[in-house]
């Protein structure tokens, strides 16, 4: 079916581009418009990677920003400290269908949603912290994430690289909702069932920019997530780490 295929790419595509963009974005006053290609490792039993395109769209004022799926509204912008209130769209999803797991295919489907909360983020000449606490705005999970990182800009010539370290705190409800197998499930599936608790993952990313002109930026960012314990014991995941990539190109007006 034709239809339900575009969802997927599009959820998937929303997904890569929601986790990379922080390391990619306008600055303050510009426009920033581009196209690149994507890759996202799902971690769920019998998902397979793809690649596929994606838009690039950023913009940034001294009050407001918009970064491709993330918006937010600022309480407090200078130099060294960005305090905001945001709201973004979590793309995290499982459709039954995508997997090649029989056993997976009778699972229920886990819906994306609406996250908000707030965002801050602390720079120095020793590098920059950037925080994001939010919650579920739809009730899909009633669940919150948390999420702390430590990064350090290198700018030699005309590269821009930016290498970083950071932590993921997951509520009971999030990791049970997208990670966990009920009773009914169990039953129907052959799975075990499963109720996880909260849970942190860990990560390292990189991004590097490179400047051909005052216009024109060629870029790559990464992820490596190392699961946590509960969702790697999950029935539903046969993955100890999880991968994000996207490259392209980028025009600032």
């Amino acid at each position: 079916m034709e239809k339900p295929v575009k969802i997927y790419q599009l959820k998937t595509l929303a997904f890569i581009a929601a986790a990379m963009v922080y390391g990619h974005s306008a600055q303050a006053g510009n426009l920033s418009l581009g196209a690149g290609a994507g890759i996202a490792a799902e971690p769920y039993r019998g998902y397979k990677t793809k690649v596929y395109p994606v838009p690039i769209i950023n913009y940034e004022n001294d009050n407001f920003y918009f970064r491709s799926l993330t918006a937010g509204y600022y309480l407090w912008n200078d130099q060294q400290n960005k305090l905001s209130i945001t709201a973004y769209y979590l793309p995290q999803f499982f459709k039954p269908g995508d997997s090649d797991d029989d056993r997976m295919r009778l699972l229920d489907k886990r819906r994306s949603t609406l996250m908000a909360g707030l965002a801050y983020s602390h720079n120095a000449a020793w590098g920059s912290i950037r925080t994001v606490l939010s919650g579920d705005m739809l009730n899909n999970s009633n669940g919150m994430l948390g999420d702390v990182a430590y990064l350090y800009r290198f700018t030699p010539d005309n590269w821009t690289l930016v290498p970083g370290v950071g932590v993921t705190w997951t509520s009971k409800n999030q990791t049970e909702y997208y990670y966990g197998v009920s009773e009914n499930e169990s039953q129907r599936s052959g799975l075990d069932s499963y109720k996880p608790g909260n849970s942190l993952a860990t990560y390292v990313e990189l991004t590097a920019n490179y400047k051909f002109n005052p216009n024109w930026n060629a870029f790559v960012t990464g992820r490596v997530i190392r699961l946590s314990n509960e969702v790697k014991d999950s029935p539903m995941v046969d993955k100890s780490y999880t991968g994000l990539m996207l490259t392209g190109v980028s025009y600032n007006f």
